[in-house]
């Protein structure tokens, strides 16, 4: 699984996460929390897996990936960060 693949998962679950927040902030449609819930808890553990499959992911990016909401998006940034095969440490600043 490449970056692509989880920065996409990481969208989907940001996204699902506003969304349930936003149907439970105003209506609350059951329906709506019946479909968003499953595909939030989905997308979160696409995110973890993916991030921690990555033999370049640093344990910094790991641990960010189990953030739920906003995690998936700050891992891939970490891992960004790091370059294709570096791998970043922590208290460094790229450049």
């Amino acid at each position: 699984m490449d970056l692509r693949h989880l920065r996409i998962a990481a969208h989907g679950e940001l996204v699902s996460l506003v969304l349930m927040l936003a149907n439970l902030a105003t209506v609350h449609a059951r329906a709506a929390s019946s479909l968003l819930g499953p595909a939030h808890g989905c997308a979160y553990l696409v995110v973890v897996v993916a991030t921690w499959r990555l033999a370049r992911a640093a344990p910094v990016a790991r641990v960010l990936a189990l953030v739920p909401g906003i995690g998936g998006l700050l891992a891939v940034r970490s891992l960004r960060r790091a370059g294709p095969g570096e791998q970043p440490t922590a208290g460094t600043a790229p450049g």
